[in-house]
């Protein structure tokens, strides 16, 4: 795939993600509508789930730094800094999903510990980040590997994902919800076993939330930190 090709898929998901702003936000909880309540309760709970695995694996957090990579209205960041996170770093290529982020960091009173901003991840060249967070993220990312090793070089301790499941009723609703909205990718157990396996010193471990899968992975030098 070509650079300019990868640019357009690219905007063709912020464009939906800007327009989609506000109803993601409701997902964790801040939605007020009884129809999106039950909605998220029967359709929307691994969303909670990896959410709840993911800041109870941030071990040790205070004092740590992170990256939550498409970080969408901030919900994991700001919870992080919150928690005593001492720096967190959230990146996504939606302007409003920045916006709801910045303003929530700043009603929670940790916007000092919190930068977010519209930014390419494969851009980010620091690699002193505790933890990384790709929540919801890899959804759309066409080449898997690329951005699996792309995290790894660039964190110390942990990297968090979930990956879209590919089979049951919940793929099929997504499948026919994003077909003419922006690209989709989804998995099998059996593709990110070879997907992570395929890399080169790396350890990982996976959960089946049924409509995600969770995946935690590290350097296996760092072994000895787990």
């Amino acid at each position: 795939m070509t650079r300019l090709a990868a640019i357009d898929k690219n905007r063709i998901t912020a464009d939906f993600f800007d327009g989609y702003a506000e109803d993601f936000d409701s997902i964790y909880g801040s939605g007020k509508d009884r129809v999106s309540r039950f909605i998220n309760r029967v359709f929307r709970k691994s969303i909670q789930k990896r959410y709840e695995l993911t800041l109870n694996a941030c071990r040790d957090i205070m004092g740590k730094r992170v990256l939550d990579v498409g970080c969408g209205p901030g919900h994991y960041s700001v919870a992080l800094a919150k928690r005593g996170a001492g720096w967190v770093h959230g990146i996504d290529f939606a302007p409003q999903m920045i916006e709801l982020a910045r303003k929530k960091a700043e009603a929670m009173k940790v916007s000092e510990n919190c930068l977010f901003e519209v930014k390419d991840f494969y851009a980010i060249d620091c690699n002193n980040y505790d933890y990384l967070i790709l929540m919801g993220f890899m959804d759309y990312v066409e080449d898997a590997r690329l951005c699996i090793e792309k995290a790894i070089s660039l964190c110390q301790v942990k990297v968090f994902f979930s990956f879209p499941v590919s089979d049951g009723i919940l793929a099929w609703q997504r499948k026919i919800r994003y077909k003419r909205k922006c690209p989709l990718y989804l998995y099998s157990y059996n593709d990110l076993l070879r997907l992570f396996y395929s890399i080169p010193g790396l350890k990982f471990r996976i959960r089946n939330l049924r409509r995600d899968f969770w995946v935690e992975a590290w350097k296996l030098q760092d072994q000895a930190r787990q």
